[in-house]
């Protein structure tokens, strides 16, 4: 009998091109790997529904727990990034300290996406900027029309709008009617030579990543892996198998990284800045399964029922089907 064919959509990244090339395989399945934009997957998932597997944002999942449920998450960790170089201002802005955003105006892609909740709870808890303190409007980042994907019942004291229709968030930015932005990607105008008038807030965004991670041991999780519920539940075998494959594709994915003799990747100095990210985050330093990562799926649930949006507050063993949460021991 032909093994069961599924479309799994998610960006190939070095831990997941494997599964992309059949290099690894998924136990007892075939995938269609489509190599999509975060973006894209997210909104194809959310409203349509449209893949077997996908890659979605963690905030966005942990709201559909509420909201019928429609996924089921294995701990998988396609995405992670430090969010401290996610805050840009002005060029010109005054602002030098996040505390100095009280009662400003910042622009957010959506309210929900997981950047902006590390964001607003990292302020929150390590720099004296309570949510509540600042005004959120949404919109796109350099396009206009972009909307929230998910619908939220936000608390009173957060004040959230979208922008106008035509307007982007990094045009309101350099015109002054906005005082910054949180965003997981750059604002179009800061990747133009000089920064377009767009400049981060931390002036070594990186040295404060590094701080963050030595004060918490938190490297902030952005993405997991769903599987829509329709599936699991004909296919629970898939919730593991997936699970082991990741892994599996992971190893390889970032094998050979620090390699000197000819480098694998195009950039002259890797090997050092593996070197400096094993001393601080370990040999394992993006792992995948709840035990490793329990801490940041605490912080990270408390931050989205804090901020009003998850509709109370989770353990991270909720989240995840009870398949992947386990393996045989001999």
């Amino acid at each position: 009998m032909a093994a069961p064919v599924f479309t799994m959509a998610c960006q190939a990244y070095d831990r997941m091109q494997p599964l992309r090339d059949g290099t690894v395989r998924v136990g007892g399945a075939e995938l269609n790997f489509l190599d999509l934009p975060v973006e894209e997957t997210f909104f194809r998932m959310l409203k349509y529904r449209e893949f077997d597997i996908a890659e979605l944002s963690l905030s966005s999942y942990v709201l559909t727990l509420a909201q019928g449920a429609p996924f089921v998450a294995v701990p998988v960790f396609p995405s992670r990034a430090f969010r401290h170089s996610g805050i840009y201002v002005r060029a010109d802005s005054p602002l030098t300290d996040p505390a100095e955003l009280a009662g400003a105006t910042v622009g957010v892609p959506e309210y929900q996406i997981t950047a902006s909740v590390w964001i607003r709870g990292i302020l929150d808890e390590h720099h004296g900027l309570p949510v509540s303190a600042v005004r959120y409007r949404t919109g796109g980042l350099d396009r206009p029309g972009r909307a929230e994907k998910l619908r939220l019942d936000l608390p009173r004291d957060v004040d959230v709008a979208p922008i106008g229709p035509a307007d982007t968030l990094s045009q309101l930015l350099l015109e002054g009617k906005l005082d910054g932005v949180y965003s997981a990607r750059n604002p179009g105008p800061f990747n133009t030579p000089g920064g377009g008038g767009i400049r981060r807030l931390f002036p070594d965004p990186a040295g404060a990543e590094r701080a963050y991670h030595a004060r918490t041991g938190i490297f902030p999780i952005m993405h997991t892996l769903v599987i829509r519920r329709e599936v699991y539940e004909q296919h629970r075998w898939l919730a593991r198998e997936l699970v082991k494959a990741c892994e599996a594709a992971k190893a390889t994915g970032l094998a050979g990284m620090d390699e000197t003799a000819a480098l694998r990747y195009a950039l002259p100095w890797l090997w050092a800045e593996v070197e400096r990210t094993r001393a601080a985050l370990g040999d394992d330093w993006w792992p995948y399964g709840v035990d490793a990562n329990r801490h940041t799926l605490e912080i990270f649930l408390r931050y989205s029922h804090e901020q009003g949006l998850a509709a109370r507050r989770y353990g991270p063993e909720e989240l995840f089907a009870p398949e992947s949460l386990a393996s045989v021991v001999v």
